[in-house]
């Protein structure tokens, strides 16, 4: 579970984990805030999938888009005043998809207090060419032993993905097959 798949020869050379890897960092500002004068959670979210995106270009070398998000968790509000940091990185690579795995940690910009973690999501990429078709990637090539546990977690939550979306087609054909109208 913990090898990546075979690749042909002559394929594009792996690249380390630490090679993509990158922290985006915003101060918190009150255009930021929702109704509860919190910064709002979308606006979390798309500096999560910047960076995110951000490490997906460069671990692919090129474009890449946003294929699916998993698991946003919001930890803690993140207030008016904040700098917060976006700490994203490769965990797993297939043919032409990556899992980017996003660490958001926020800290008060006049404080010199340790940041502390408020959120944390999943993101899975897909690179592509000129022409929006999918294009291969470089394998990921897990550095330390919190990496290569990443790694392993990625495999999981592909696994898991898959067979979710295997099991809501199946129930719809069925559903269908049987003459219920959704």
């Amino acid at each position: 579970m913990t090898d990546q798949a075979p690749r042909p020869e002559g394929d594009i050379p792996g690249k380390p984990t630490a090679a993509s890897r990158t922290t985006l960092s915003h101060i918190m500002t009150g255009s930021d805030t929702n109704l509860l004068g919190t910064v709002h959670g979308g606006v979390i979210m798309k500096l999560v999938d910047d960076a995110a995106g951000a490490v997906a270009g460069r671990h692919s070398g090129g474009p890449a888009v946003t294929a699916s998000m998993d698991e946003m968790v919001f930890l803690e509000p993140v207030r008016v005043g904040d700098l917060v940091h976006v700490r994203a990185q490769v965990n797993w690579t297939g043919r032409s998809s990556m899992e980017v795995g996003v660490r958001v940690m926020a800290e008060r910009w006049n404080e010199s207090t340790p940041a502390q973690q408020v959120g944390s999501a999943y993101l899975v990429f897909a690179a592509v060419d000129a022409d929006g078709k999918p294009r291969p990637v470089p394998h990921v090539i897990p550095e330390t032993e919190r990496d290569k546990r990443r790694y392993q977690e990625a495999q999981i939550r592909r696994t898991h993905r898959l067979a979710r979306r295997r099991a809501i087609k199946e129930l719809r054909e069925k559903r269908a097959a049987d003459g219920i109208e959704d």
